[in-house]
């Protein structure tokens, strides 16, 4: 989601983040894995390249996730998409408050997502907690999209009233650790991504109990697949910190042009673990395909980018730009097809087809 600029200090912020109460604030080394054993993971796999995957017709995680609104077929044809482009994995949330509604149906969909995601030979890097836009999450029906407006209806995870109550932080728990150990084996999940951009919303470094928890609850549970958490803005050294050490992979975010991305790039390569953008590609910000996904090749840095069908997220729009008409902007800001599959930019698939059909 949204990427606050690098800054010019950016490495010296993220030199000083590695040094705050490291010892204190990582799982014991057992826990997380070395470069060693991650490289030779990542060694395993071809070039990573995917999108963040929310069907049209959902706008948020819950109208995913939630039984009446599940919607299989629209997931099957979309990832059908994904499949005729090259992509072999995707990006995708999930919702303490979809789990807590129906734990068994919540996970019974996982299991059917990913059935359908194997079928089109896609692996999948599923997300738990999140800090991005709307901060009261709720079961049930979903709100209909604001014309014009990016991500209306998306919600954080746990929000900030259920962070409010001291029961939260054991439900939540028992919500990671229940999901995580029914899939620790699951060979079609590629990575756990613990926390989406923490922080972000004004919350900074009262994310930090809930960070440090689900790196504790998920080094308990250590699954096979490797955990991580992204970096997403360079000057949240307290925050970096903890990402960077606890995790066996490193993955950030960038929406930045392709110098700019590429500076993170280097620097991040310092830790000497492989690397997966998770979130990059905003059209008016300079952050193409063209720009940005063959760099990405080239530094072998995993590459997964922000939209692929345009639907009730309506990330199509600039974060801070809506059209309150509701009309398509000049140039989408994400999202790469229409809902009856037509290409927004030929130009740009058939680069994601050349560079994800070469070894």
């Amino acid at each position: 989601m949204k990427k606050i600029a690098i800054l010019i200090l950016a490495g010296a912020c993220m030199v000083a983040a590695l040094t705050v109460n490291a010892q204190k604030k990582t799982a014991p080394q057992a826990k997380i894995w070395s470069a060693d054993k991650a490289n030779q993971w990542y060694g395993q796999h071809r070039w990573l390249a995917g999108a963040n995957f929310t069907p049209s017709t959902a706008i948020n995680q819950l109208e995913m996730w939630q039984a009446d609104t599940f919607d299989p077929q629209t997931i099957d044809r979309e990832l059908g998409f994904a499949e005729g482009i090259g992509f072999n994995v995707m990006r995708v949330f999930l919702h303490s408050v979809a789990y807590t509604a129906d734990p068994k149906g919540f996970k019974s969909r996982i299991a059917q997502y990913l059935a359908i995601a194997d079928k089109h030979h896609i692996q999948t890097m599923f997300v738990f907690f999140d800090d991005c836009w709307n901060n009261d999450p709720k079961p049930g029906k979903q709100p209909s999209p604001k014309p014009g407006v990016h991500n209306s209806g998306w919600v954080q995870d746990p929000g900030v009233p259920a962070l409010k109550d001291p029961k939260e932080m054991a439900l939540l728990e028992h919500y990671v650790k229940d999901v995580l150990t029914t899939f620790a084996h699951d060979r079609r999940i590629l990575l756990w991504d613990l926390f989406n951009e923490p922080g972000n919303s004004g919350k900074r470094d009262s994310s930090m109990p809930l960070l440090l928890n689900v790196f504790k609850w998920a080094h308990e549970v250590r699954p096979d697949q490797p955990l991580s958490a992204g970096v997403w803005d360079l000057s949240f050294e307290k925050l970096n910190a903890v990402q960077v050490l606890n995790s066996d992979v490193i993955t950030y975010h960038n929406y930045g042009e392709e110098a700019e991305h590429l500076m993170e790039v280097r620097l991040l390569k310092t830790h000497g673990k492989p690397l997966i953008c998770t979130e990059y590609m905003a059209r008016p910000r300079k952050s193409t395909f063209g720009t940005i996904m063959p760099m990405l090749k080239k530094e072998n840095v995993g590459a997964i980018n922000w939209g692929f069908v345009a639907g009730k997220t309506n990330t199509i729009y600039a974060w801070d730009t809506p059209i309150p008409s509701g009309a398509e902007p000049a140039l989408w800001f994400h999202d790469i097809f229409r809902k009856d599959g037509s290409i927004y930019k030929t130009e740009e698939t058939d680069l994601i087809k050349k560079l994800t059909a070469e070894k």
